[in-house]
C-alpha cells in the first residue's frame, strides 16, 4: 500500500487545532478535484445520501468497483464553495459520503470541506484506502483536520479476496467502521456502535 507520509506521532492535534488550521483558509479559493456526484445514494450509507467521489487515488486496489477516479487531473475542479452550494440544494439528505478516489489524497479542501459540511448539520462519512493508524501517524495536518471533520471514517484498502456482499457499506472484510471523531479522542481505533452503520 502507498505511503500518505512519513511516519510520526501526528494524532496529538486537537479538535480545537484542526479547527484553527481551516479558519484561515477561503472555500470560495480552496479548489478540489471531483469524478461526480450523486445525489440520493442508498448504497454509501443508511439513509438517503449525498455521496461526493474524490478523482486521484494511490491505491489502485484490484478489482476496485471506479478504477476511473485514479488518475489525477482527469476530474472536474470546483472550489469548496461550489460543492458546498451543491450539497445545499438537497436538503433531505442528511449525510454525506466522501469517497473516491480517495479523499484522504486531497486532504486540505476535504478537510475544509467536511468541516463546512458539519456546520450545516449533515453527517459526514468517508471512505480511505488507508486504514486509520497510517493516517493518525501522518505528519500532514490536514489528513489530522479532516479525520477531526468526520462523523464516520471506513478505512482500510478494499481485498478482492476478501469481498462478501454481506457486509453493511463496505466491500470487503478487513475494512472497519469506526467512529472518527471518538477515534481521534481516544488515539485508537473505534467502532462505530451496533445500529445504522453495522
Amino acid at each position: 500500500m502507498s505511503s500518505i507520509a512519513p511516519l510520526g506521532s501526528g494524532s496529538d492535534m486537537t479538535y480545537e487545532e484542526a479547527e484553527g488550521l481551516l479558519r484561515p483558509l477561503d472555500p470560495s479559493g480552496e479548489t478540489v478535484e471531483l469524478a461526480g456526484f450523486v445525489d440520493d445514494s442508498i448504497v454509501d450509507g443508511p439513509g438517503l445520501r449525498f455521496a461526493i467521489f474524490a478523482q486521484g487515488c494511490p491505491h489502485r486496489c484490484p478489482g476496485c468497483h471506479n478504477p476511473t477516479t485514479w488518475s489525477r487531473g482527469d476530474g472536474r475542479v470546483m472550489t469548496v464553495s461550489q460543492v458546498v452550494d451543491r450539497v445545499s440544494r438537497c436538503p433531505a439528505q442528511m449525510g454525506v459520503t466522501l469517497s473516491g478516489g480517495d479523499p484522504f489524497f486531497q486532504s486540505r479542501p476535504f478537510a475544509l470541506l467536511a468541516n463546512a459540511l458539519r456546520k450545516a448539520g449533515r453527517e459526514v462519512a468517508c471512505y480511505t484506502g488507508w486504514t486509520l493508524d497510517q493516517l493518525m501517524e501522518s505528519h500532514d495536518p490536514y489528513v489530522l483536520a479532516l479525520l477531526w471533520m468526520l462523523d464516520v471514517l471506513i478505512d482500510g484498502p478494499f481485498v478482492l479476496a476478501l469481498k462478501s456482499l454481506d457486509l453493511k457499506f463496505k466491500g470487503s472484510s478487513n475494512q472497519r467502521t469506526l467512529d472518527a471523531r471518538e477515534s481521534m479522542r481516544q488515539g485508537r481505533a473505534v467502532p462505530m456502535p451496533a445500529g445504522r452503520w453495522n
